[in-house]
């Protein structure tokens, strides 16, 4: 298998674990404040990723020249996760999803800016395609939901979560001086969680942890270890092989996943027309997938 197949690899699992974090997280949402429920993730996900980087690569004296690094990717991170969460407060699901889909074409711009990657037409082609079938899927396929979408406060918020989310992805390729993807992983998980800490020290004092409700700390778990240390890794791993557009592109099956999460967790199936939306995203998936000079 070649790099930039284990790129696109890395990718289709990244997407799938990050669905998780939807369904999990909207379950556990109004119990716990936004910065400490990420500052606990950070925290056992850098301890988890910790580990493993000991016990596989090492963690070389050259991964700790120039810590700034890890502060600017950690900021990034952190802030896209503090204001997904503050935007959701207010803004409704569907809304904030829409926001979610203009993550690739944004990285695609800043993948250019950073790294002067340039997005072919057949790229572009599958990044609109996406866009679309995410929207249809997003959207149920009912015009009438489309129509009354509107912007909100919670949606600006998170929208500006999406342009961190959308600087992160050609910034790794910018920022790694050779570094393997764990040990890239722990440093900017120990910035991100050093981050939130002053941030939210607050907030993380407030907070009753022993009154917590069980699925809170289910979903701190999951979003700990799968959702951030194992996507935070795959991200990584593909940034290095993948141009920032392409790798964004995967951002376009999280609406699909969370609707494979959703009949998991017994809250039904979609009808035929949103199922139109979904071959949308395989259809532009399959347009990146194709070989092209990366």
């Amino acid at each position: 298998m070649t790099p930039s197949a284990r790129g696109h690899l890395a990718m289709l699992l990244f997407s799938a674990l990050v669905a998780g974090s939807f369904s999990l997280g909207a379950l556990a949402a109004n119990e716990i404040a936004p910065a400490a429920l990420n500052a606990v993730r950070f925290l056992i996900g850098g301890v988890v990723i910790g580990a493993v980087a000991l016990a596989t690569t090492g963690i070389p004296r050259e991964a700790v020249k120039a810590p700034w690094r890890y502060l600017v990717l950690g900021g990034l991170f952190a802030a896209y996760f503090v204001l997904m969460f503050e935007g959701l407060k207010t803004a409704v699901p569907v809304s904030a999803a829409a926001v979610f889909t203009l993550t690739p074409i944004m990285s695609a711009g800043f993948g250019y800016l950073l790294l002067r990657q340039i997005t072919t037409p057949r790229m572009a082609l599958g990044l609109s395609i996406g866009a679309v079938g995410a929207l249809w899927v997003i959207f149920r396929a009912d015009w009438q939901i489309f129509r009354e979408f509107r912007i909100g406060q919670g949606e600006v918020l998170y929208f500006w979560g999406c342009v961190s989310h959308a600087i992160y992805t050609p910034m790794v390729r910018k920022l790694n001086r050779g570094e393997a993807p764990v040990v890239f992983t722990f440093g900017m998980l120990v910035a991100g969680f050093i981050l939130l800490t002053v941030y939210g020290w607050n907030d993380i004092r407030a907070t009753d942890w022993a009154a917590l409700p069980a699925i809170v700390w289910i979903t701190v778990v999951y979003l700990a270890i799968f959702a951030s240390a194992a996507t935070f890794v795959l991200l990584q791993f593909a940034t290095l092989n993948l141009p920032s557009a392409k790798v964004m592109a995967y951002t376009y099956l999280v609406p699909s996943w969370v609707i494979c999460w959703e009949i998991v967790l017994g809250h039904g199936a979609p009808t035929g027309l949103i199922l139109v939306g979904v071959a949308m995203t395989v259809v532009a998936l399959l347009l990146l997938l194709r070989n092209e000079h990366d």
